[in-house]
Formats: structure tokens, sequence, C-alpha cells
């Protein structure tokens, strides 16, 4: 007996197009991207522990990726919301995965992408 066939909204058809075109290398940076945006919903601060007031000042490693970067960063800036950061986030990793964009260059926004908000988040708490 044959499974029942699946049926896929317009966005999942989408994103399954674009994983078929893309190479191994930019199928596995998509595939954790997409992990780490299914673990945003583990947000510090939502079950009761203390979320820090400053950056945890994580360093930058070597040959980052720009997925690791990601994570580094929301880990550095726990006390900022992702999800508004999550458009420009997003973009950069677009940017990075689908046309090619360098990805120290990508960092380098991300880095001042996050750094940005959190000057908006302590100037807000001011």
């Amino acid at each position: 007996m044959l499974p029942p066939k699946q049926t896929f909204d317009p966005s999942e058809r989408e994103l399954l197009a674009l994983l078929r075109d893309l190479g191994d290398s930019q199928k596995r940076s998509l595939l954790d991207f997409g992990r780490f945006l299914a673990q945003q919903a583990e947000t510090p601060g939502q079950s009761g522990e203390q979320v820090p007031a400053k950056p945890l000042g994580l360093p930058r490693p070597e040959d980052e990726k720009v997925v690791a970067a990601i994570r580094r960063l929301a880990q550095n800036y726990p006390m900022l919301n992702r999800d508004i950061l999550l458009h420009e986030t997003s973009s950069l990793m677009t940017a990075h995965v689908m046309h090619g964009r360098d990805a120290v260059e990508v960092i380098d926004q991300l880095e001042e992408l996050f750094h940005g908000a959190y000057q908006a988040h302590r100037n807000k708490g001011d």
C-alpha cells in the first residue's frame, strides 16, 4: 500500500525548489540556518531565568561560518529580541547562501547589526 500523497503549501514548494538548485555546501548552510530558526523559540528569559543586561563577550573564531556567527551573536546578545533581528539576519544569510556573498563580509555586517540593536536596546532602557 502506498503512503498518502503529501501536499505542500506554496512556501514549502518554493523552499524545496530552492533546495534542489543548491550545491551540497549551500544545502548544509540552509539546513543549519533552518535549525537555528527552529531553535529561536527557546530564548533565555522565557523560563524565568535571568537575562544578562550586557553582551557576554563571546570571541569571534577564525574561519567562522555564517550560521555559527548568527548562533554566537544570538548567544552573545541574549537580551535582544531575535524576532526584531530576524528579517535583516535572514537577508544577510540569503545573500551568503544564494548569492555567494563572502562569509567574512556577511559576518562583519551581522556583528554591526547585533551591536546596533544592542545600542538601541540600551538607549531605550535609559
